[in-house]
């Protein structure tokens, strides 16, 4: 499937619903993945979408290549100073009206920017678009969900790819490497996007032993030693031990579309209490995947998990440990990697079809590994699909070299 002109101005008409329940005249879309949500190009410029009428995308750089790929009219920007006058004239119903109100992203936009148009549109009333522009994007078509589960199908070649290559006193780094050149050699585009202020990552975590375990500022269970203080995330040149665990904790990038998945290693064995959290990681799993259905809570989900772990006796070491936890189970997943929903305390948000979630039990034991999986789960009117396809259970290494 590709992206049609069909796809983006469905997805124009849900925003501009939205605009208008909430009493906005209009949006303007600058960040580059919003950009190409609705328009189909990534090129620098501005999107202003009307609650009424047709869109308008116009372009700084790269005019040429936008209206090749954009699926909404496309214009020059010129000269940012007359913008203010070019959208008044192109769209008096809003600009032509008395202190008109107008949706920005302000959870990404930059506050230097904010001022610029602030300038450009004195007579503006400026609110926060960020939330209806992530709900409407948390709502996933039949494109979208084809796209997301070929990044998963090559997630899991590259996966067997891994288990198949990996071997004792190689480095995490090497271990990256291989699956970061299996991943760009089946498509992926070598990135991940996030869409929180500071978060990056680059194909993924992997991690063993104790350096998996070390946090850092990344808002996620599994951290991970890094190459440096520049880097403080993912894989090291730590060696790679038998009876350790071994965190693959990956996202492959199609066309955008990013999924992500974790499984758990070992070359050998784990030890018996390593062994028993990761069970209970996989029943954790099993019990939310029977709330998986449209209407249920994401706030309920990540309390049961919270009780199960607190049952287990392992409380203080789920998704995270110490003042190092995270305080969530899941989160949605899409062109970012921190969509909504999010399943954690505090979203009410009620599950609904075409939701994609990501949804990762993980146990951290610090000096010794982290242990656990993660699944991704596309919400449908009878419950769920499981849209990640590689096999379960701790994936034992056999190496005899």
């Amino acid at each position: 499937m590709t992206l049609s002109r069909d796809e983006i101005h469905n997805r124009i008409k849900i925003l501009q619903k939205k605009c208008a329940e909430a009493s906005m005249d209009g949006c303007i879309i600058t960040q580059n993945v919003d950009l190409y949500y609705f328009t189909g190009s990534m090129q620098t410029g501005y999107l202003f979408i009307p609650a009424e009428g047709e869109p308008v995308y116009y372009v700084r750089r790269s005019v040429v290549r936008a209206e090749q790929e954009s699926h909404v009219e496309t214009a020059p920007l010129g000269s940012l100073r007359q913008f203010g006058q070019t959208l008044a004239e192109r769209f008096p119903q809003v600009f032509g009206r008395p202190q008109p109100t107008v949706a920005a992203e302000f959870d990404v936009m930059p506050v230097q920017m904010y001022h610029r148009l602030r300038d450009l549109l004195p007579e503006v009333k400026w609110v926060d678009g960020s939330a209806i522009i992530r709900e409407t994007r948390m709502i996933k078509s039949a494109y979208e969900v084809s796209v997301l589960k070929e990044a998963a199908r090559i997630a899991d070649l590259v996966l067997q790819d891994a288990a198949a290559y990996v071997r004792p006193g190689m480095t995490e780094l090497e271990l990256m490497s291989r699956i970061e050149f299996m991943f760009r050699n089946n498509g992926h585009l070598g990135m991940i996007r996030l869409r929180g202020y500071n978060q990056e990552v680059i194909t993924g975590m992997v991690g063993s032993g104790a350096a998996a375990a070390e946090p850092t500022y990344f808002d996620g269970p599994a951290g991970g030693r890094g190459l440096s203080a520049a880097g403080p995330q993912s894989s090291s040149r730590k060696a790679i031990e038998r009876g350790e665990p071994i965190l693959v904790d990956i996202g492959c990038c199609i066309d955008g579309y990013v999924t992500d998945q974790t499984r758990t290693f070992v070359i050998g064995e784990l030890e018996p209490d390593l062994r028993r959290a990761y069970d209970v990681a996989e029943s954790i799993l099993r019990a939310t995947e029977k709330l998986l259905r449209p209407g249920t809570s994401c706030e309920r989900i990540y309390a049961q998990a919270l009780e199960m772990a607190k049952e287990a006796g392992l409380a203080a070491h789920f998704m995270g440990y110490g003042a190092d936890q995270v305080k969530f189970l899941g989160h949605g997943i899409g062109l970012e990697i921190d969509e909504l929903p999010v399943l954690a305390k505090g979203f009410a948000y009620p599950l609904e079809p075409g939701m994609a979630i990501a949804i990762e039990p993980k146990f951290t034991f610090p000096g010794r590994g982290i242990v656990g999986l993660e699944n991704v789960y596309l919400i449908t009117e009878q419950g769920y699909d499981k849209l990640t396809v590689s096999r379960e259970g701790v994936v034992h290494v056999e190496w005899d070299g």
